[in-house]
């Protein structure tokens, strides 16, 4: 009985503390904010995407010269938002990558750009939202279709921050909001080691990050995924609950998936931040779908719609993170003791909770 009171308490207690981390962001939908999620558009996403996806761009491959067709693509949407550049090179932040099959170096880039915070004290912080353009490039052989468009992986992702560029310049957050495309994932997260080598900002200045993965189709191979996405290492950090409440406003369900939520942790972007030490996570509407990895992977498969309701309640998240004096902090889990530790190297040994 007392083993079962203790149970018992300890479920209370946290719920208690799931509800007042909630609570220290404020995800309330005034019409300001709604008029920003009005912005997001099914339609602009699907003209991103049939670009980003197309045969055109070969794949995207790491290095090659679709992926840079891809980088002056999304660098002119940063432009046009009216984004201030974030890179060494405007919105680029060029790297040396290894050419397979060639002793001789090639280039990639990052595309980076800064919606510059308004808060006196908080514009020196910044909150991060992130997807890799990247993907597989073509196959050497073979009959028939042999480019990896990469439509959901992770071109979708890539459209979202591009559209959230669009939907968020207008708004005057307090603390700045990085928008950032990373090459190489698909190579061992190259490029968002390389950012994190070369922040923008000082990394113990970026309160907060959400990468964004295979969030156009929601044909998932567990079954349909509609108004619904998972967060990988949902309980790692406040953030799981930041983004639960903005969902409860826009109508999407945020998860832990019971396996994959803590699998797929280490296996995006989200990782090069986290081992830094900011609460830095992966955002998906699907894990594994039908055409992973397949050539198959075309953009007249996602779901447009569903994807613009996703990226509303990113914006809502982001927003609320990016008004907040509050910064997320890594939980006591235990799987997240390795990010607690590198948290309090980046901020001179002071504790994180």
């Amino acid at each position: 009985m007392i083993r079962q009171t203790l149970a018992a308490a300890a479920i209370v207690l946290g719920a208690s503390w799931a509800a007042a981390q909630s609570a220290a962001w404020d995800t309330t939908l005034t019409p300001a904010r709604q008029a920003v999620l009005d912005r997001v558009d099914a339609n602009s996403l699907r003209g991103h995407l049939s670009f980003i996806a197309s045969d055109l761009l070969e794949g995207r491959g790491t290095p090659s010269r679709g992926l840079d067709l891809a980088a002056e693509y999304i660098a002119a949407q940063f432009r046009r938002a009216g984004l201030e550049p974030g890179g060494d090179d405007g919105y680029f932040q060029t790297a040396e990558v290894s050419v397979r099959g060639s002793s001789e170096p090639g280039k990639a880039r990052n595309v980076v750009g800064i919606l510059r915070g308004t808060d006196p004290a908080l514009k020196d912080t910044c909150v991060l939202v992130s997807a890799h353009y990247d993907h597989l490039g073509m196959r050497a052989t073979g009959e028939g279709d042999t480019i990896f468009n990469g439509a959901n992986d992770d071109g979708s992702g890539t459209v979202s921050v591009i559209e959230l560029a669009w939907a968020l310049a207008k708004t005057h957050p307090k603390r700045s909001i990085v928008f950032v495309t990373y090459y190489g994932e698909e190579r061992g997260l190259l490029g968002s080691r390389y950012f994190a080598q070369h922040p923008p900002f000082p990394l113990d200045k970026m309160v907060a990050m959400v990468n964004l993965e295979h969030v156009g189709r929601t044909d998932d191979t567990e079954g349909p995924r509609l108004k619904a996405v998972s967060m990988t290492g949902f309980d790692y950090s406040d953030l799981g609950q930041v983004f639960r409440a903005a969902g409860e406003k826009v109508g999407v369900e945020v998860q832990k998936h019971p396996v994959n939520s803590d699998a797929f942790f280490g296996r995006s972007d989200n990782q090069a931040l986290a081992d830094a030490g900011v609460p830095a996570h992966t955002l998906c509407t699907t894990f594994i779908f039908p055409d992973y990895h397949k050539v198959s992977d075309h953009w007249d498969k996602v779901d447009f719609e569903n994807m613009a309701v996703v990226d509303r309640m990113v914006a809502l998240g982001l927003m609320a993170l990016a008004d907040s004096t509050q910064v997320p902090h890594w939980s006591e889990n235990p799987r997240a003791a390795r990010y607690r530790e590198a948290w309090k190297g980046l901020h001179g040994g002071g504790e994180n909770r």
